[in-house]
C-alpha cells in the first residue's frame, strides 16, 4: 500500500484541479491507465468480436439450413467452425471477464485502481492486434486456419500461411491474459482496503482471483503446444509429425491440459457474478459463502486431473479412461454444491424479477442442463458414442453461452446503472432476456437430439434424416444473433449516451458491496483513499 498512497502524494497537486475530470479526446482511450476506461475498452472489444464470431456462427447455420452444399465450400466451412471457436473463446468471452474484474475488482475491495496501471493499458492494446489477425485470416492465401479451434496435429502441419498467423496471434493474447493475470492477483492481495479481510471479499473477487492462478498455469501450456506446431512447421522438428517418430496424440493431451482448465477459466468468473446478483434480487446473504469459496477452488484444483475425458476414444488404456471417469464425475460435487448455494439464496426469499435477476436465474437454469449433459459424457462407454457429435456441441453451448455469456449479461444490467449513471429500460431488458433466453434452446436444444442420433460436427452436409432439427437450430440461431444486436441498440447505445431515467447511488435495494458506496456514474477516480469499512466490510463508515 505505501507505494500506492506515495504515488498519490506525488499527483496530488494534479488531482486538486481536475479530480473530477478524465482526460479528454482519443488520448483518453489510447493512453488509458484508469481501470473503469479499461475495462469498459475490453467489454466494447469483446463485443465487437462477438459480433463476428456470430457472424460466422450464423454462415455455418445457414449453410446447414438444408442438406446439400448451399454457400459454402466444405474447405470455407471448416474455417468458419474453426474461427468461431477462437474468436469466440479468446476474442469475445475470456476479454468480456477481464473488462469486468478491471471495472469491477477496484470498486469492490475500496482500491484506487489496478496494481499496475500501465501493464493494464499493455494487456489491454495486445489484443486489439491479436483479434484483427484472427479475423483477417479468412484473407490470407489458402484461407483461415481450418483444423478446428484445437488446433489438432496433423491438420496444422498441413495449413497455410494464416496457421503461422493464428499461432501468432494466440502468443498475443496468451501474454494479454497472463499480464491481466498478474495485475489481478497483485490487486487483489495488496490493494483490499484495511478490514477487507480474504473471507470478506465479494464473492466476484474470489472467482476471479482464482481463475487468474488458472491463466497463469496454463496460458504458457498452450504456448508451448502451439510453439511445438511451428516448430514441427517450418523448422524440421517432429514432436506431432509421426514421419518423424513424432505423436500427434501428444500434441491432444498438452492441448487439453490447457484446454479444461481453460473452460473453468471461462465459467469461475460468471459463476463470481451471479453469486453477486442472486443475493442482490433475494435480498438475503449468500448462503454458504465459505462453501462456496472452498468449492471455487475445489473446481480449479480437479480441473487439472480430468484433461483426458476430451480424449476416451485415442486408445488410451482402459485404467486411463477409469481414472479421466471419475475425475470428472468428481467435479459434479463442488459444482453441484455452487447450484445449492444459489437455489438456497432464493429459498424464502424477498425475490423481484428486475432483468439481471432473470439473466441469473436463467443462467442456473439452462448451465444445470448443460451440466447433466457433461455429466453424462463423462461417462467413458457413452462418451465413445458421442464423441463429435453434436450432443457435444449442444454441452459446451449450454455451458458457454448459456453459461458465460449469460452470466455476462446478468452482471452487464446489474452494474451498468453503475458504469453509465442511467437506469437501462426494464422492458428492453426483459424482451433481450426472454428473446435470447427462447432462441437459444431454440438452436441449442435439437443438437442433443442430433448428436444422439450420430450427426457428427464440423460436417458442412449431412443426410436426409437430420433435416428437421438443423433446420429449427439453424432459426434459433439466427433469432439468437439478432437478439444481441437488439440489446447493442436498444440497451447499450442509449445507456453509453446517458439517455434514461438517472440512476441512483444504489438502484438495487438488496446490493450489497462497496461499489453502491460511490455515485453514479462512478467517478473517474475512487477511494483514493482507503475507505474504512464497518465489520462486513460491505459498507463505508463516516
Amino acid at each position: 500500500m505505501s507505494a500506492v498512497i506515495g504515488h498519490h502524494d506525488h499527483h496530488a497537486h494534479d488531482h486538486d484541479h481536475d479530480h473530477h475530470h478524465a482526460p479528454t479526446g482519443w488520448r483518453r482511450w489510447v493512453f488509458a491507465t484508469n481501470h473503469k476506461d479499461i475495462g469498459t475498452l475490453y467489454l466494447l472489444f469483446s463485443f465487437t468480436m462477438l459480433m463476428i464470431g456470430g457472424v460466422l456462427a450464423l454462415l455455418i447455420r445457414a449453410e446447414l439450413f438444408q442438406p446439400g452444399l448451399q454457400l459454402v465450400n466444405p474447405e470455407l466451412f471448416n474455417q468458419l467452425t474453426t474461427m468461431h471457436g477462437l474468436i469466440m473463446v479468446f476474442g469475445a468471452i475470456m476479454p468480456a471477464f477481464v473488462g469486468f474484474a478491471n471495472w469491477m475488482i477496484p470498486l469492490q475491495i475500496g482500491a484506487s485502481d489496478m496494481a499496475f496501471a500501465r501493464m493494464n493499458n499493455f494487456s489491454f492494446w495486445l489484443m486489439v492486434p491479436a483479434g484483427l489477425i484472427l479475423a483477417g485470416s479468412f484473407f490470407m492465401p489458402g484461407g483461415a486456419p481450418a483444423a478446428g479451434w484445437t488446433l489438432y496435429a496433423p491438420l496444422t502441419l498441413q495449413m497455410g500461411p494464416s496457421m503461422d498467423a493464428g499461432i501468432f496471434a494466440m502468443h498475443i493474447l496468451g501474454a494479454s491474459s497472463i499480464m491481466g493475470s498478474i495485475n489481478i492477483i497483485v490487486t487483489i492481495l495488496n490493494m483490499r482496503a484495511p478490514g477487507m479481510t480474504l473471507m470478506k471479499m465479494p464473492m466476484f473477487c474470489w472467482t476471479w482471483l482464482i481463475t487468474a492462478y488458472l491463466l497463469i498455469a496454463v496460458m504458457p501450456v498452450l504456448a508451448g503446444a502451439i510453439t511445438m506446431t511451428l516448430t514441427d512447421r517450418h523448422f524440421g522438428t517432429s514432436f506431432f509429425n509421426p514421419a518423424g517418430g513424432g505423436d500427434p496424440i501428444m500434441y491432444q493431451h498438452i492441448f487439453w491440459f490447457f484446454g479444461h482448465p481453460e473452460v473453468y477459466i471461462m465459467i469461475l468468473p460468471a459463476f463470481g457474478i451471479v453469486s453477486q446478483v442472486v443475493p442482490a434480487f433475494a435480498r438475503k446473504k449468500l448462503f454458504g459463502y465459505a462453501s462456496m469459496v472452498y468449492a471455487t477452488g475445489s473446481i480449479a484444483i480437479l480441473s487439472f486431473v480430468v484433461w483426458a475425458h476430451h480424449m476416451f476414444t485415442t486408445g488410451m488404456p482402459v485404467t486411463g479412461q477409469l481414472f479421466f471417469m471419475y475425475s470428472t464425475m468428481l467435479i459434479a460435487v463442488p459444482t453441484g454444491v455452487k447450484i445449492f448455494n444459489w437455489i438456497a439464496t432464493m429459498w424464502k426469499g424477498s425475490m423481484t424479477f428486475e432483468t439481471p435477476m432473470m439473466w441469473a436465474v436463467g443462467f442456473i437454469f439452462v448451465f444445470t442442463i448443460g451440466g447433466f449433459t457433461g455429466l453424462i459424457l463423462s461417462v467413458a462407454p457413452i462418451d465413445i458414442n458421442f464423441q463429435d457429435t453434436y450432443y457435444v456441441v449442444a454441452h459446451f453451448h449450454y455451458v458457454l453461452v448459456a453459461g458465460s455469456l449469460f452470466a455476462m449479461f446478468a452482471g452487464i444490467y446489474y452494474w451498468l446503472p453503475k458504469w453509465t449513471g442511467v437506469m437501462y429500460s426494464e422492458t428492453r431488458g426483459k424482451i433481450h432476456f426472454w428473446w435470447s433466453m427462447i432462441a437459444f434452446n431454440v438452436t441449442f436444444f435439437p443438437m442433443h437430439f442430433l448428436g444422439l442420433a450420430g450427426m457428427p460436427r464440423r460436417y458442412a452436409d449431412y443426410p436426409m434424416q437430420f433435416a428437421d432439427f438443423n433446420m429449427i437450430a439453424s432459426i434459433g440461431g439466427f433469432a439468437f444473433g439478432f437478439a444481441q444486436v437488439y440489446f447493442f441498440v436498444a440497451v447499450i447505445i442509449p445507456a453509453m449516451r446517458g439517455q434514461g431515467p438517472k440512476a441512483v447511488q444504489k438502484p438495487w435495494e438488496g446490493a450489497e458491496g462497496l461499489e453502491w458506496e460511490v455515485p453514479s456514474p462512478a467517478p473517474f477516480h475512487t477511494f483514493e483513499n482507503p475507505p474504512k469499512l464497518d465489520a462486513t466490510a460491505t459498507r463505508v463508515i463516516g
